[in-house]
């Protein structure tokens, strides 16, 4: 089964991550660069150069598991970085305000695809 929770740890790389990478090489990422071990438990989060790509890497039960979101419009708000810094802890809390574009300083929402109402649409032929 799938599960991300808040009790979990969640580690954002502050580089932009080519979204063609998959496991070995997001696990490189994770012990090389953020200076974690991906068998910890903890939750990773990547990001395309222009924002609107991420993957998560976590090891489940199972083994490891991507999750990927492709936004079709909009763009991912990121934290400001330390530039000193490999990894930047967040929360699940900030991960939900980012996949959903709120921003709770402003309390203002980044654009998002939204599903067109096709009843305003509909067409009615008469006979």
């Amino acid at each position: 089964m799938f599960n991300l929770n808040d009790s979990m740890q969640y580690y954002l790389y502050p580089y932009p991550t080519d979204m063609r990478k998959s496991f070995y090489t997001l696990s490189g990422i994770v012990t090389n660069n953020m200076r974690r071990n991906v068998q910890n438990g903890e939750v990773f989060i990547f990001i395309n150069r222009s924002c609107t790509g991420m993957k998560i890497l976590h090891l489940e039960c199972g083994g490891l598991v991507i999750y990927q979101m492709k936004l079709e419009s909009g763009t991912f708000k990121l934290p400001v970085f330390d530039e000193k810094s490999h990894t930047f802890k967040t929360s699940w809390k900030e991960l939900m305000l980012m996949v959903r574009g709120l921003n709770k300083k402003k309390n203002t929402r980044k654009k998002r695809w939204e599903k067109p109402d096709i009843s305003k649409d509909i067409i009615t032929f008469k006979s």
